[in-house]
């Protein structure tokens, strides 16, 4: 999770927040991040339309959501099925969901590192 954090806290407008005992990102009033108590999986903004194609592509790697949360653009991500880099597109790909478009595209637009 750490290393989540770390990428989510790079991005303009994103903020960590504590929310009944689990740790969740935010832009503005939007959660675009979250991990379960435990720490083994991360939810995700992505898009409702294609959530059951992702999940169909590798369910031993993602989950649908809470059935709470099926009503949201979101999908789970079991943290010990991906490394390093596929997190970060995860974490950003999910925060460019949730921001204004302009601030999305003058942050990736920067040259990386």
């Amino acid at each position: 999770m750490d290393a989540a954090r770390e990428v989510a806290l790079s991005l303009p407008r994103s903020y960590e927040a504590l929310v009944g005992g689990r740790v969740k990102f935010r832009v503005g009033r939007f959660v675009y991040l979250a991990f379960s108590v435990d720490e083994t999986l991360m939810g995700f903004s992505f898009p409702k339309e294609v959530r059951e194609a992702l999940i169909k592509s590798d369910p031993k790697k993602f989950v649908m959501p809470r059935s709470s949360d099926l009503r949201y653009s979101w999908v789970r991500v079991r943290l010990a099925a991906i490394d390093d880099t596929e997190m970060q597109a995860l974490v950003v790909d999910a925060w460019a969901m949730v921001v204004p478009k302009g601030v999305a595209a003058a942050h990736l637009d920067q040259p990386r590192l």
